[in-house]
């Protein structure tokens, strides 16, 4: 695979959804902001609009992040383009809303491609129907940034009609939900039988419904295996440090800047 999406030096450091922490997620500012902060990598969320534009946002409606309870899939670009994607970000509990008013839309996947063409991303398709796997990689393909992808689903159907495009692309991709309940499966079976991982990444959060997913058993046996361990979404000083020093191979955080200190602080005892 010619991807150079797994060929920077690890620990792999992504801002989730950009700085989410600081700036409106899923926008162009949280994106510039986590880069400037020393991330290699951006991961996201896409859907589509109604007249099929592929648009970086996570939930299914603008209620949470824009303030208006109205289904993306249901609006034109024209009309989502319409909406303040700053409306509802604060930092302190609604007393202020630094970011309301300025402009600042739900970004096209093509932009954000354009506007950051240094950076790798990590790309997670959230919508099931209708299908918009095929327009997904054509908007990375046109912008020429089929190198510089992994891409995600945690919805099995989407991953099984996603899957064969990436292969055809040369895209690498992460394990869908079902995929992850059979790695742990074989796992807690004690690795016995012959397993084959479908994807180049595991990307899962530390503790899943009171159930620790990232212990070094865990990061042994994916490592075995070439398969790289990426854990969302860590946010405190505390947590960044364990799971770095446990052997992950990747950390997504709202707090970019806090991760990026981090991983420096850990890794420059090491030279």
């Amino acid at each position: 695979m010619k991807s150079k999406y797994f060929d920077s030096p690890r620990p792999r450091l992504f801002g989730h959804r950009g700085n989410s922490a600081d700036y409106p997620e899923n926008t162009l500012p949280a994106f510039a902001a986590a880069l400037a902060e020393g991330m290699l990598y951006l991961e996201l969320d896409v859907r589509a609009t109604q007249d099929g534009e592929v648009v970086v946002v996570h939930d299914e409606s603008l209620l949470r992040t824009c303030g208006v309870d109205t289904a993306v899939a249901s609006l034109t670009l024209d009309a989502l383009q319409q909406f303040d994607a700053g409306a509802t970000f604060t930092t302190d509990q609604g007393h202020s809303f630094p970011h309301r008013g300025l402009g600042i839309k739900v970004p096209t996947l093509a932009e954000v491609l354009r506007s950051f063409p240094g950076a790798l991303f990590n790309i997670e398709i959230k919508q099931d129907t209708p299908a918009m796997e095929k327009a997904t990689l054509e908007v990375i393909r046109q912008a020429g940034m089929l190198d510089r992808v992994l891409l995600a689903a945690e919805n099995d159907a989407i991953m099984a009609r996603l899957r064969p495009l990436c292969a055809a692309h040369q895209v690498p991709s992460s394990y869908s939900f079902g995929e992850l309940v059979g790695f742990f499966d074989w796992l807690q079976k004690g690795c016995q039988t012959p397993y084959v991982p479908p994807a180049a990444a595991l990307q899962i959060p530390e503790i899943y419904e009171g159930q620790t997913l990232i212990t070094p058993q865990t990061i042994a046996a994916a490592h075995a295996l070439n398969l790289e361990i990426h854990v969302w979404t860590i946010n405190e000083t505390v947590d960044m440090e364990r799971l770095l020093r446990m052997g992950v191979d990747g950390v997504m955080s709202d707090r970019p800047g806090v991760l990026r200190d981090t991983a420096q602080g850990i890794f420059s005892d090491h030279h």
